[in-house]
């Protein structure tokens, strides 16, 4: 006879991953609804921080959509990542204001300095390199976005010596730090 300390609480996916709960909650907000796929997937790249294939295959089932379906619309749009993305991270701005500033040699620091080309991630892991034509704060410009913090007005020594004093310190230290934007 099994008491009540031999059960096991449920988990929706065979991995026991937790996060997979978490997009259960957005596939459940959706109601399962087939039009709001790329919602979903926008959902489950902010719960896993990039769409692996355990991921796509998981969305296509719950919302009975056919795999091709699901990989089509994935990897047509441009925010859709499916690789990991490193524990830190820039995404330098590169529309007018911010190239007139210099954004064009933040971005070639970082990649001489992490031996990274943009949009990809180092071989070890540590460091993810991104532009985007526009982060909508032109004032600021440059800007450039360290690990989810917006910074504006610094030039490519700042944003070098700014990443590596983050890459320095313990992920828990950078938990909840730097949630505004900084001139």
């Amino acid at each position: 006879m099994a008491t009540t300390t031999d059960k096991q609480a449920p988990t929706s996916h065979p991995s026991g991953d937790e996060r997979f709960d978490m997009l259960d909650k957005s596939l459940k907000r959706a109601r399962y609804s087939q039009d709001q796929l790329i919602e979903i997937l926008h959902s489950a790249q902010g719960v896993f921080g990039y769409l692996s294939e355990d991921v796509l295959v998981y969305v296509g089932r719950e919302l009975r959509l056919p795999l091709s379906q699901v990989f089509g619309v994935a990897t047509f749009y441009h925010l859709f990542t499916f690789d990991p993305p490193g524990d830190h991270g820039a995404t330098i701005c590169t529309g007018t204001a911010c190239f007139v500033k210099g954004a064009d040699s933040i971005v070639q620091a970082l990649v001489k300095r992490f031996e990274v080309a943009v949009g990809e991630t180092t071989e070890d892991r540590t460091f993810t390199l991104k532009t985007a034509r526009c982060l909508g704060s032109c004032g600021l410009a440059p800007v450039v976005v360290i690990d989810g913090a917006v910074r504006g007005h610094l030039d490519a020594d700042g944003v070098l010596a700014e990443v590596e004093e983050r890459m320095d310190q313990p992920v828990a230290d950078q938990q909840g730090v730097d949630e505004g934007v900084e001139a």
